[in-house]
């Protein structure tokens, strides 16, 4: 990111003309990598309490997947007052708040687990998701101002290397706090009192689960705002011009709602073209959206939570297939930390290769990487069909941090913009997945619906040849 940096501020800034303020303020780096290391866990739990609650309430897959169709649509309707959010109350306040709505999410499961209601988990899921978009609008561009410009896609690497970190602890944690006590019973097993009981226990699990993340969240939310003068807000850091006018945000979200309450009870198709047209409504005309480098960007952030997102969710029942590796629902669970950990390992050695190859031909090669891994996988069997599955990992590594720092090079004081926008587009983990599903269902062949990913991943690639060049 070239970004010529310029004088000292009082309030710790430096700008470069038409470039992201830098930021002068030593340590701050940690706190990030804290928060990018808590919303990573936290957004991994969904693995751990989705199949629980699947057998808990007797759900089909499909009401199942609602609790990640919620998550995401937190991204797409919180994104735009998120980054409106920031730019009020500055970076470090801005961080409490997100943690403290975060910690209400957690909360939230109390009644839900207690009186057993469905509908309250998904409330609580959209609301910790909603938490967890204002620490991302944080997070994201605040990273890329602690330090040298010309290794802000590097540093933003490595910040995501503490996401993967806890994608890859929190669920090993979580299974034990909520899953570990009840290991080897399940509902069908029993039946009246019996079921009563266990229901109770199981809630009772869950409880204690999230009410350890919420004291940790309290904590940190405590130590943020104690520090919240460390980085003073610097009105000159954002730009005046809200990102969406109130009447649009209103008139989008008019069009989100009937279409989430359609998509949820089954009407896939027309539900998701009103939420998509709300954002249509929103950034129409949007200025950041005329920059094609970003605009291209924006829409490989979709493509690539939903490829990765679609992966992760049928990597169970694809490694159980015959003809693949024929695994236990269990074993096969257990191998998900090898595409977590893939990530991990892919996020901290590519630190350290941007900073000697050009981020775009990085992105080029680790997605003509993934596209090469899901074809070697759906078009051969047995165990390296497995693993080449799983190696996608690997190759999804690095791609959230380099396309949002190839997309945001430039956009000066419309920084928290473009990461409001950056976090709409995250969207495309509820909507990619699903159609995926609908491949899946219509062709009876998850090799076939592997399609979808692929196709993502090309565009991704197209994306980093574009880009190769800095801005």
């Amino acid at each position: 990111m070239a970004m010529a940096p310029g004088t000292s501020t009082a309030s710790g800034f430096e700008h470069g003309a038409g470039d992201t303020p830098q930021v002068d303020a030593p340590g701050l780096n940690y706190f990030v990598f804290a928060l990018f290391f808590i919303f990573g866990g936290i957004t991994s739990l969904n693995d751990v309490i989705l199949p629980k609650l699947k057998e808990l309430f007797g759900l089909s897959f499909t009401e199942a997947m609602l609790i990640q169709f919620y998550f995401f649509t937190a991204y797409l309707v919180i994104g735009v007052p998120g980054a409106a959010l920031v730019k009020r109350l500055g970076y470090m306040k801005g961080a409490a708040f997100g943690l403290i709505v975060m910690l209400i999410g957690c909360l939230l499961f109390i009644p839900a687990s207690t009186t057993a209601t469905y509908g309250l988990f998904l409330t609580a899921f959209f609301v910790l998701a909603s938490g967890i978009v204002v620490v991302q609008v944080v997070a994201n561009p605040l990273i890329s101002m602690l330090g040298k410009p010309e290794t802000a896609h590097s540093r933003l690497t490595f910040a995501q290397a503490f996401n993967s970190l806890g994608t890859t602890i929190f669920p090993r944690v979580g299974s034990a706090l909520i899953l570990g006590g009840l290991a080897g019973v399940t509902a069908a097993d029993l039946s009246g009192a019996e079921l009563d009981a266990y229901r109770t226990a199981e809630s009772q699990a869950i409880v204690n689960g999230y009410l350890g993340i919420a004291l940790a969240l309290a904590v940190v939310a405590a130590v943020v705002w104690a520090f919240r003068n460390r980085l003073p807000h610097d009105p000159a850091m954002v730009s005046e011009t809200p990102l969406v006018p109130t009447a649009r945000y209103i008139a989008g979200l008019a069009l989100i709602i009937p279409g989430t309450i359609l998509t949820t009870y089954g009407h896939n198709v027309i539900g998701l073209i009103l939420m998509i047209a709300g954002p249509a409504v929103w950034l129409f005309r949007n200025d950041l959206l005329n920059r094609t480098r970003f605009s291209f960007g924006a829409l490989c952030i979709f493509l690539y939570v939903g490829a990765e997102v679609a992966i992760g969710s049928l990597i169970v029942n694809y490694l159980m297939q015959d003809h693949v590796m024929g695994l236990t629902e269990k074993a096969a669970g257990d191998l998900i930390f090898l595409y977590w950990g893939g990530a991990l390992v892919g996020r901290v050695i590519g630190s350290a290769v941007l900073r000697f190859i050009s981020p775009g031909m990085v992105l080029t090669g680790v997605a003509m990487g993934a596209i090469a891994l899901v074809l070697f996988s759906i078009s051969t069997g047995g165990v390296m069909s497995g693993y080449s599955l799983l190696a996608v990992g690997l190759m999804n590594s690095i791609m959230f941090p380099t396309i949002f720092s190839l997309a945001c090079e430039k956009l000066g004081a419309k920084a928290p913009d473009g990461s409001g926008i950056i976090n709409i587009a995250i969207f495309g983990g509820a909507v990619i997945p699903l159609l995926t599903g609908v491949l899946a269902d219509a062709s009876g062949s998850l090799g076939i619906a592997m399609l979808l990913p692929i196709a993502c991943y090309a565009i991704i690639a197209g994306f980093g040849f574009y880009a190769r060049k800095p801005a």
